[in-house]
């Protein structure tokens, strides 16, 4: 089960689970940690790839009309 889960209050915004997800990875990775880059450097050297595509894929079944029909991708 994703963190997002996890004792933590509904975000209402779309896509709340994986963007919650992507930062607490992001955050957490050896990169910022050890490394004190920027979140948003880390994510452009690939680390967390994996979440951020579901978080693309996310964003984009938003303005894809076939979503009305099927659903939102992600969690």
């Amino acid at each position: 089960m994703p963190k997002y889960y996890e004792d933590k209050e509904e975000d209402g915004r779309a896509c709340g689970g994986v963007r919650e997800d992507l930062r607490q990875c992001l955050l957490e990775s050896r990169c910022v940690l050890q490394e004190n880059k920027s979140p948003r450097q880390c994510l452009r050297e690939g680390h967390c790839r994996s979440l951020q595509t579901t978080f693309f894929a996310c964003k984009r079944s938003m303005l894809d009309t076939r979503a009305r029909f099927r659903g939102r991708k992600g969690y």
